[in-house]
């Protein structure tokens, strides 16, 4: 009797490619016979199925002549169940399986991402080779950590640059085994765990039989060696904690907000792997009469009224000192005026901002009986 492969993945006929391989997958995982309530049949059913609607020339075949295109050469060479099996175990079949971990093709059909939900690894790219790895090649221990902190300037301070000693504390390369982990005098042995190679290898049991995969090796964490006896400073890790002056330069220009990085300031790593960063956030405090835009600095200057109407040359105040400014005669109160380059520094260049002056009338809350007199003659004078 004819076997509705539809029918078993629960598709339509119309179904598309990704459709099918979506059903089969949860049915998969549903059936699959190494969990809980799995059922080998139904699952050997699943597969018989997808080997069939899954592969694009074999159901054009399926579509058009049922199941009994297998007596027709539908399977290409027989590829089957036994096939899916060897392909489980890692071994070459005859329907093409990669062996190394890195491609499973069953027919026309690629299951590298369905294994790698079985095995614990996705879209074939489970390394199995011997080599050491990443971990292994720098040393084995922890990478050091990034320590983070922030500190205060004043708005000069940031605008022009400054200097400041820090007192942190963190880990340091440990003085006592300088960051070998060993006690003084003690030897350094090929780890027994892993032979030396800093990795090891897991063999996992399933239905099809095991699957090997590598794993960093606990005892050494990738170093590949161990100390015959530990540094009792550090405890082997070959760091310890203490604490370090720094003197941290903060570039002219900086603004509130930004971040400094120092590279290979914060914890050391063990085993002698590498720093990791230090990184200082800047709070700039704010100035009484300046405020900043970008690199240009804004203030305000108020004059009396007889120096707007006659002009005037007044002084105001800068990053680099006072400057002489000309007020020109007939200046309205609100007018801005530029003096350019007295502003900040640019951080990532050469340049520098401007300051940007408003003059204001000053309006006396008090006057004298003179002062009044004379301001009742503009008046009626017209001013």
């Amino acid at each position: 009797m004819s076997k509705d492969y539809y029918k078993i993945l629960g598709v339509d006929k119309k179904a598309g490619a990704e459709e099918i391989k979506k059903a089969f997958r949860k049915l998969a995982h549903q059936h699959h016979p190494d969990k809980a309530g799995g059922d080998e049949a139904k699952f050997k059913e699943i597969n018989e199925a997808y080997q069939v609607v899954g592969d694009t020339e074999k159901r054009q075949k399926y579509d058009q002549y049922g199941t009994d295109f297998e007596q027709m050469g539908g399977f290409g060479g027989g590829a089957g169940w036994d096939d899916f099996m060897r392909a489980a175990r890692g071994q070459a079949g005859a329907g093409g399986f990669a062996n190394g971990g890195q491609s499973f093709h069953f027919g026309n059909v690629d299951l590298g991402d369905l294994f790698g939900d079985f095995f614990g690894f996705g879209g074939g790219q489970q390394s199995t080779g011997g080599g050491r790895g990443d971990s292994a090649n720098s040393g084995g221990g922890n990478q050091g950590a990034d320590l983070r902190m922030q500190t205060e300037l004043t708005f000069e301070e940031a605008a022009l640059g400054t200097e400041k000693t820090f007192e942190i504390s963190k880990l340091k390369t440990c003085p006592v085994c300088h960051g070998s982990g060993a006690a003084p005098g003690s030897a350094i042995k090929t780890c027994q765990t892993c032979g030396g190679r800093g990795r090891v290898r897991r063999v996992q049991n399933f239905l099809f039989g095991q699957f090997e995969t590598e794993a960093l090796c606990p005892a050494c964490q990738g170093r590949g060696q161990l100390p015959e006896k530990k540094c009792s400073e550090c405890q082997g890790r070959g760091a310890a904690k203490g604490r370090e002056e720094l003197k941290v330069k903060f570039p002219a220009g900086i603004d509130d907000g930004e971040t400094l990085r120092l590279v290979g300031q914060g914890d050391a790593g063990e085993m002698g792997r590498s720093a990791g960063n230090l990184y200082i956030t800047v709070r700039v405090k704010p100035h009484s009469g300046w405020q900043r835009h970008g690199y240009d600095i804004f203030s305000q200057k108020d004059i009396s009224y007889s120096q707007l109407v006659l002009g005037a040359i007044i002084n105001v105040g800068t990053l680099s000192g006072d400057v002489s400014l000309k007020i020109p005669e007939g200046t309205p109160s609100g007018q801005i005026f530029r003096l350019r380059g007295k502003g900040i520094k640019n951080l990532h260049s050469t340049a520098y901002g401007d300051h940007l002056v408003e003059v204001r009338v000053v309006v006396p809350k008090k006057l004298s009986h003179a002062q009044k007199d004379l301001l009742k003659d503009l008046s009626v004078a017209g001013l």
